[in-house]
């Protein structure tokens, strides 16, 4: 399969990354071109990649074609790119933010495939997630389950309504960056009693992570998972109680309702 890239930022770059790496793709399979040729030039070589001289080159050279430009940029490519959609039967995903399948089917056209999708950054290491949805072309296509078994190589997946892109995004795609300065609080911790940022960074980072993957591999709920570290009358308790009081669950639900109302536009 012949994959497309216009635009080669950083989410593009993540996803590139975590395919190349699970060999999911070579880097023959990959066409690229995006608007400044000094600014990933040198990615694209190191990788072996296509350097498209146009848009419309990629969707021509491609069989799926992965549209990760900026929102502003969407209506003058897909203009651009119109005629070249209509000479080949390339499908379509778009990984641009708050851009909904109806916005793009009056530009694609409804008879266009497109997948519409929202990653988050650790695709890049096959740890992420993304959630998708297909628009009725995608849906009846052979080619939705190829590219979704595609993302399934760089982590995990989920179908969603359009509507719940902006609660995944609060979930998912934002909360890394919650997830980073929580770990960069508890190696703080580490610095205060003695340890080298070094350490508590490592220590905190795979406490989280091996949380996270116990989460995942059990049936327990998270609440019962953390009531099984905290043994009746010790430190876990006391420490839960603490961060309680503190306000850490309320400033959690408050930093996730202020990323989904931004998303909807609110």
């Amino acid at each position: 399969m012949q994959i497309g890239f216009i635009g080669v930022g950083n989410m593009a770059r993540a996803i590139i990354d975590g395919l190349v790496a699970a060999k999911a793709v070579t880097g023959s399979d990959l066409h690229l071109h995006s608007g400044h040729l000094e600014h990933y030039q040198a990615y694209a070589e190191s990788l072996g990649a296509q350097i498209e001289p146009d848009n419309s080159a990629v969707v021509a050279n491609s069989d799926v074609v992965f549209l990760a430009v900026k929102p502003k940029m969407v209506d003058a490519v897909l203009t651009e790119v119109h005629s070249a959609f209509t000479a080949s039967p390339t499908y379509l995903v778009s990984m641009v933010s708050g851009i909904d399948l109806a916005s793009l089917r009056q530009i694609a056209g409804s008879t266009q495939p497109m997948l519409r999708i929202m990653p988050n950054l650790n695709v890049a290491i096959g740890a992420g997630m993304t959630a998708y949805a297909p628009n009725p072309a995608a849906a009846t296509s052979d080619v939705t389950n190829s590219v979704v078994g595609l993302l399934a190589r760089i982590g995990g997946t989920v179908e969603l309504p359009e509507d719940d892109f902006a609660t995944f995004v609060g979930l998912a795609g934002s909360s890394p960056a919650f997830v980073y300065e929580f770990i960069d609080a508890m190696a703080s911790v580490g610095v205060k009693y003695g340890l080298t940022k070094k350490v508590a960074v490592q220590i905190a980072a795979q406490a989280v992570a091996g949380s996270a993957e116990l989460v995942l591999a059990r049936d327990s709920s998270p609440s019962d998972l953390a009531d099984a570290v905290a043994s009746p009358g010790g430190t876990t308790i006391r420490g839960m109680l603490a961060m309680q009081a503190a306000g850490f669950k309320n400033a959690v639900v408050a930093g996730l309702d202020a990323t989904i109302a931004m998303d909807k536009g609110e």
